[in-house]
């Protein structure tokens, strides 16, 4: 699924290039870390979509079977026990496509690197 159809410049591009039903899907991680972290800065890092708030905060891409969701290793690990059914690796989750998303989780994993974000930039004070 993952499009290589051209180099998107921000998100909307980029959730255009895909079907619709993808694109739902797109828009409801979207929508859910606005809401989670309605100051962060929309971009594309990585040719993905990224929110940053005090440095990066997360990211999200959609691949043939799963939507990868890159909330640093930190993120993974401290919400390992509830991410345990899907596909981890050290820094991504994988959210199967033709399951729902676990919107509720991926809101308490930004709330977590938004706390995360802002101690660090704290200490650098």
């Amino acid at each position: 699924m993952e499009s290589k159809k051209n180099n998107p410049t921000t998100i909307n591009e980029y959730i255009a290039q895909f079907p619709h039903e993808i694109q739902q899907l797109l828009e409801s991680m979207r929508q859910t870390i606005r809401n989670a972290a309605p100051d962060a800065q929309e971009s594309i890092s990585y040719q993905i979509p990224t929110f940053k708030l005090n440095g990066n905060l997360v990211h999200f891409a959609v691949f043939k079977n799963h939507i990868g969701f890159y909330p640093t290793p930190a993120g993974i690990d401290a919400f390992k026990d509830e991410m345990m059914k899907y596909k981890l690796s050290k820094g991504t989750v994988q959210f199967p496509i033709d399951q729902p998303l676990p919107l509720d989780l991926v809101r308490k994993v930004v709330l977590f690197r938004m706390k995360q974000n802002l101690e660090k930039k704290l200490k650098k004070k």
